[in-house]
């Protein structure tokens, strides 16, 4: 775990000072990235920054270069003992500025229950991360207010998406499930690494539509950077029930073998 002495902390870079930290702005968030740092080792790192750049390019019209110096410095920046959680990001208002949050780790946890989130879709950038953190955290908060540990978003036919803070995936039968690529989700880094390790060992991997329904009796996972995989355990006031825990103890082993070295 990260030192009890640290605490939360946001540094603003400019490409003449670098990092320099700063207090709260409440500037709202045009893209953002987050990834866990477990002593000073780092999974799939380079795929964070692509997504980010990206999001930061389209969103925020920023150039590859400054990009490059930002990324540089906060790489540098990031801590080489205990478990983090930072978190960048690319903030509005009249002078669009870099960011980047250095947390502690949250706990992790191999295990969630979630509940279907039956209100309207709160977010409204739902292929970008960052703009819809604030709103997505509220319907968290509802769904642990209602006994669970995440919601799991819907479209308004009913079809599962994605929770506020993790990939769906499950399993039918032999196959891995994902969401059809036609809906709005998020692309998961995550998510991406399990589907290639499936591909590598040779598993079917089936896009779906698929209601709460679908799933009863499945292996399903939520995926996400901080936790790895979280098998469901509880589909909370549902009559889903979850399937047995099969498989995902092999594959959080593929992932934790994925983490490498940040650079010195």
């Amino acid at each position: 775990m990260a030192p009890h002495i640290a605490l939360s902390r946001r540094l603003s870079w400019s490409p003449d000072t670098g990092l320099r930290e700063e207090k709260d702005h409440g500037l709202p968030v045009v893209a953002a990235d987050s990834w866990l740092v477990a002593d000073g080792e780092v999974r799939a790192i380079e795929r964070h920054r692509s997504r980010f750049g990206r999001a930061c390019a389209e969103r925020g019209g920023l150039d590859r270069r400054t990009l490059d110096g930002f990324w540089a410095d906060m790489v540098a920046a990031l801590p080489r003992q205990g478990d983090w959680f930072p978190r960048v990001e690319l903030t509005g208002g009249e002078r669009p500025r870099l960011d980047l949050l250095l947390r502690p780790a949250p706990t992790r946890g191999t295990r969630v229950r979630v509940l279907c989130w039956d209100g309207a879709d709160p977010r409204e950038h739902p292929r970008v991360k960052g703009p819809d953190l604030s709103a997505l955290a509220e319907v968290r908060e509802q769904a642990i207010r209602g006994g669970a540990d995440d919601a799991l978003l819907t479209t308004e036919s009913g079809v599962l998406t994605e929770s506020t803070t993790s990939a769906l995936l499950w399993w039918e039968g032999d196959d891995l499930c994902v969401p059809s690529p036609d809906l709005d989700v998020l692309p998961s880094v995550t998510a991406g690494l399990l589907v290639e390790h499936a591909h590598d060992l040779g598993v079917a991997v089936r896009p779906r539509n698929a209601t709460p329904s679908r799933l009863h009796g499945c292996e399903t996972w939520l995926v996400n950077a901080l936790h790895g995989i979280r098998v469901v355990t509880e589909w909370v006031g549902s009559p889903v029930r979850p399937g047995a825990e099969r498989r995902a103890q092999r594959w959080r082993a593929h992932l934790d073998a994925l983490r490498r070295p940040l650079p010195w």
